[in-house]
């Protein structure tokens, strides 16, 4: 573990060295306090979740963070370009103190290819990050991973097809840094649990239509991403026989089958072979209207997690589905969120290989998220995809009545459906809110049903002051609220002050 921190310092370190003249200029200043407290047994939904796993279910609890942060948009004018950041962040509760290193990245581009070294928070996927519930594979829930990532960041012209047509994408290896987490959540338990597991992630996209010409565009998409290799603890075979702990393969086949889906589990047997590692990934497709000086936008995201779902073999009924809708400039709105989202369906209830006296397969029952080696998609607790599936962090609260969940590495709230509304405006030139209001029904999961559906009620709302008398200082005041019988009740405010600014500012070059 030593030795991949060490790597993600010489890989965040390196690449500076190549622009050391002009890494001094515009580089982004930020110091954040922030106190929460709140009523009932936990935390506020969107107190916890999508915050790039910098939340906590505990009911009392602070952060200290400091960032420096240039962007390589400063260089926009060169061929060559970089930039950097470096974030760190300390937690305070009455359970816990902690510090983490939330960035450290270099990113070194040449004309429209990047490669970016180190750990970065990315935004989901063609949604608004501020109003959306965030991706199905890779959101905005938990802790960035450090990696090395190669692509196209930003969309780029075909050449001769006159901007038409685009494409953007990219291609990443990393590494889990979890394994303190795991061992002491699950070990005792007995639960099955991996240790330095690897990353990988591949998309691409490409978009049809140029905004200068016509106002529609089309953008359609593939990705992927898979956890694979490490040490494997308390897993069983086919039989449901405890195996010793499992050394997987992370020698240079294993990285190719990560990028096709290829291999097998230590735990399939030769007769169930399947794809080695912890598979998922989905399918994008975004329309947009470009106004004059507003937008409006309709997207659809499907999950899969095999070959089942992959392609048509099942019908996808299993769906994100968002609108958007940009405002011109005005006091009251400036733009709004409608998201449904449906994973009740699973390629439908039933599962099995095929076996001699039963020779057709059916690849149904895909337990979104989990898995029989990895326990499921997430990283120090909180799920890699949408906080609508239920986090590991929160097994233990009462979440499935009837059911042991504390100390299991896995989600027990797979099969849900949920409608989300965010709005956000500037009411005065100082001044901005957002509201964020969740409602979603879960019938558990295929393993673990509920007796009867369960509902959630998620709000947020907050409201940001940042004077202009007071240059760089802002204060942001947040409300949230639990309700409904998923999670328990709860209310809570949140204060949030933060001073930033620009360090040696000069033109853009």
């Amino acid at each position: 573990m030593k030795a991949r921190r060490l790597l993600t310092l010489v890989l965040f370190v390196l690449p500076l060295l190549a622009g050391a003249q002009r890494l001094g200029e515009n580089v982004e200043y930020s110091a954040t306090l922030e106190g929460a407290t709140s009523s009932g047994d936990i935390a506020p939904f969107w107190f916890t979740n999508n915050r790039y796993g910098l939340g906590t279910d505990e009911t009392t609890s602070g952060l200290v963070r400091a960032s420096l942060i240039r962007s390589e948009q400063h260089d926009s004018l060169r061929r060559w370009r970089v930039g950097y950041g470096l974030d760190a962040a300390g937690f305070f509760s009455k359970e816990h103190t902690r510090f983490v290193l939330q960035q450290a990245y270099t990113d070194f581009q040449w004309e429209a290819i990047r490669l970016s070294l180190g750990q970065k928070e990315r935004t989901p996927e063609l949604k608004n990050p501020l109003l959306s519930s965030g991706g199905l594979t890779l959101g905005m829930n938990a802790r960035p991973l450090p990696q090395v990532r190669l692509g196209l960041p930003d969309f780029w012209n075909i050449p001769g097809t006159r901007g038409w047509l685009a494409i953007k994408g990219h291609l990443a290896y990393g590494w889990y840094f979890d394994n303190i987490y795991q061992r002491k959540m699950y070990k005792e338990m007995g639960d099955r649990y991996t240790a330095n597991s690897l990353y990988h992630s591949k998309a691409g996209f490409m978009r049809i239509g140029n905004k200068d010409a016509f106002p529609l565009t089309l953008v359609g998409g593939l990705e992927m991403a898979c956890q694979f290799g490490g040490k494997a603890y308390g897993i069983v075979d086919r039989s449901g026989n405890p195996m010793p702990v499992q050394k997987l393969s992370s020698g240079i086949k294993s990285y190719i089958d990560a990028l096709f889906m290829g291999g097998s589990d230590v735990n399939d047997g030769d007769a169930y072979a399947n794809a080695a590692g912890n598979h998922i990934g989905s399918w994008h497709l975004r329309l947009d209207y470009h106004g004059k000086d507003w937008g409006i936008g309709a997207y659809a995201e499907h999950q899969f997690e095999d070959h089942s779902q992959l392609f048509l073999q099942y019908a996808w009924k299993d769906m994100l589905y968002g609108f958007e809708l940009k405002l011109p400039r005005n006091p009251v709105v400036g733009g709004l969120v409608y998201e449904h989202l449906r994973t009740t369906d699973q390629s439908g209830p039933i599962y099995h290989d095929r076996t001699e006296n039963l020779p057709e397969q059916i690849s149904a029952r895909d337990n979104y998220y989990n898995n029989h080696v990895y326990g499921t998609w997430q990283h120090s607790g909180f799920v890699m995809g949408t906080p609508l599936i239920l986090s590991p962090i929160y097994n233990g609260s009462g979440i499935l009545p009837g059911v042991d969940t504390e100390g299991h590495l896995r989600v027990y709230h797979n099969r849900v459906t949920a409608h989300h509304v965010g709005i956000m405006g500037q009411p005065h030139r100082d001044v901005n809110y957002r509201v964020l209001y969740t409602q979603e029904r879960s019938l558990g999961s295929y393993a673990s049903p509920t007796a009867n559906p369960m509902t959630g009620h998620y709000i947020l709302a907050e409201c940001s002051y940042a004077p202009r008398a007071l240059r760089g200082l802002s204060f942001k005041l947040s409300y949230g609220h639990n309700g409904g019988t998923l999670l328990r009740k709860s209310d809570g405010a949140m204060l949030t002050v933060n001073f930033s600014g620009i360090i040696n500012k000069t033109e853009v070059r």
